[in-house]
């Protein structure tokens, strides 16, 4: 088989992986607090096997015994990876909807343990517990807030206040390793398995907490749009590739059977 097939059908297995992460970043283009994903490449070199022979030769005016290293480069994807960068606040009113300036996650309590979240859509239970859109409890110092009945202010640090009194303050974490965390459903991470987490606390200046706001996802739909577009194009080029490989090869073998 051609070497071409071979590459052009790695390419079109990459090209296809990076329509599906476009495709899934776009269908979030309204989750709150949504990271898209992106895809990073890099060259990778297959050797022939005798590229492995160490060169006898002891003077280096000796004829060459062995042929020159072959190196063919074939771009792979290397891996995915999650975009923290900041998105755009929008404004809600409503005052218990939390946006994070800056570096930093909330943290919510979940069965399997705690999750981070750049989500900020928070309300009050019935039970009378600050919990996320999926009903999580939001952790402050550890463990759960309890929201009395009242008028809610909070400060840029997360402090919550009711009708003047403080109750409590969410938790806000900085990850030194963010290449630890995968995601679990649209807008929670998690540890990736065996990996360890390196919480460390918001510094005052950089983060912050908006009341009354909430993170738009940081996806620019022209940009996913083109990058779509410019990826079927690929795709179909690398579709041509295997096809006029497949026919060369297809020549190759009825000649040496005519000449058989």
């Amino acid at each position: 088989m051609e070497m071409s097939m071979y590459s052009a059908l790695f390419g079109a297995l990459s090209t296809e992986t990076r329509l599906n992460i476009s495709a899934n970043n776009l269908a979030n283009v309204n989750t709150t607090g949504y990271k898209r994903d992106r895809v990073t490449f890099e060259d990778t070199f297959a050797r022939y096997a005798h590229d492995y022979h160490i060169d006898p030769r002891g003077d280096l005016r000796q004829k060459q015994l062995l042929p020159r290293a072959d190196l063919i480069a074939k771009p792979r994807l290397a891996m995915q990876q999650i975009d923290f960068s900041q998105g755009a606040l929008t404004a809600t009113n409503n005052p218990l909807d939390m946006a994070i300036q800056g570096p930093g996650f909330f943290k919510v309590a979940a069965p399997g343990g705690a999750y981070y979240t750049r989500s900020g859509a928070f309300h009050r239970s019935s039970e009378g517990m600050l919990v996320n859109d999926q009903d999580m409890p939001v952790l402050g110092g550890g463990g759960p807030i309890q929201l009395p009945e009242g008028r809610i202010a909070l400060d840029g640090t997360g402090t919550i206040y009711v009708d003047g009194a403080q109750v409590g303050q969410v938790d806000v974490v900085t990850v030194q390793n963010p290449e630890t965390l995968q995601k679990y459903g649209a807008n929670l991470y998690m540890p990736q398995s065996g990996a360890t987490v390196q919480e460390g606390q918001a510094q005052a200046g950089r983060t912050s907490v908006a009341q009354g706001f909430l993170e738009k996802p940081n996806v620019e739909v022209v940009e996913e749009m083109v990058s779509m577009i410019e990826t079927q194009r690929t795709f179909e080029a690398y579709q041509k590739v295997i096809s006029s490989s497949n026919e060369l090869d297809t020549k190759a073998i009825r000649v040496g059977t005519d000449r058989g």
